[in-house]
């Protein structure tokens, strides 16, 4: 199936495609920072099993338009609540990593009558300081993402899955090198401005936190923080670093749809 469109409030054309039976429960996934829909590839074939998967390109990713200036969590947040009002989707399970679930941190906050479940992995409720932010925004701006991709890919995996799992990272790889700098721009921009620290006490829906073991980019404690202010926020900790989707792929799967069943 070919990606399908809609367009937000303020003209951003957004990216999407349905996997899976049509009348299964619909299972939305949000992508990271500098990939795209595709990363969801290793946990496709078990989850559309069970569900209508829907994934889409968050805003400056993948097929999805890559406005110019700054972005914020609130605007990448209201991208999902416009999508699911154009497909008149109520209310769904809800999976994102790393910034993907930043985006699910707010959804659970501002617009918790749209999730049944909400699973938020490899991610924070703010990752200062701002000054490392505005330093990679200028370095995608004049070098483009060629630096951004390498750096990020040694962060991504452990040294040994880097050594043992090429196929599984070159795909990666290449949706890194295939951002839009201004996108990825924008999308820095948002996390450097985000700090849920406190909000995420508000979220009521049913929760799992997944961390990585070896994550340097959400560690651990980011985590552990999510699971204290979420109540009744399970915790699942993989030995992956950031993509640990793609990283621990069937542990990963296993973990989302135990929670979700």
């Amino acid at each position: 199936m070919e990606k399908l469109f809609v367009t937000t409030g303020d003209g951003c054309r957004i990216a999407y495609r349905f996997d899976g039976p049509d009348e299964a429960p619909v299972l939305l996934l949000s992508n990271s920072l500098g990939t795209d829909m595709g990363m969801w590839a290793p946990q496709m074939a078990a989850w559309t099993q069970a569900f209508r998967v829907l994934r889409y390109d968050q805003r400056g990713h993948g097929a999805a338009d890559a406005p110019a200036g700054g972005y914020s969590i609130d605007r990448l947040g209201r991208d999902v609540v416009e999508l699911l009002d154009a497909l008149k989707i109520e209310a769904v399970d809800f999976c994102g990593l790393s910034l993907g679930g930043m985006t699910g941190q707010w959804l659970g906050i501002r617009e918790a009558r749209r999730l049944r479940r909400l699973v938020l992995a490899n991610t924070s409720s703010f990752m200062g300081p701002p000054s490392a932010w505005d330093a990679r925004i200028d370095l995608v701006r004049e070098q483009g993402m060629g630096p951004l991709a390498r750096a990020s890919v040694e962060r991504w995996f452990t040294n040994s899955f880097a050594a043992t799992g090429r196929d599984a990272i070159a795909p990666i790889t290449a949706m890194l090198q295939a951002t839009d700098p201004q996108g990825y721009a924008g999308c820095c921009a948002a996390i450097r401005d985000m700090d849920m620290r406190r909000t995420i006490a508000l979220i009521e829906v049913p929760t799992l936190v997944i961390a990585g073991a070896q994550d340097p980019a959400t560690p651990p404690p980011h985590s552990d923080v999510l699971v204290r202010a979420i109540g009744g926020a399970q915790l699942v900790t993989l030995e992956a670093a950031h993509l640990a989707n793609v990283e621990c792929a069937e542990l990963f799967g296993a973990a989302v749809l135990n929670f979700l069943a």
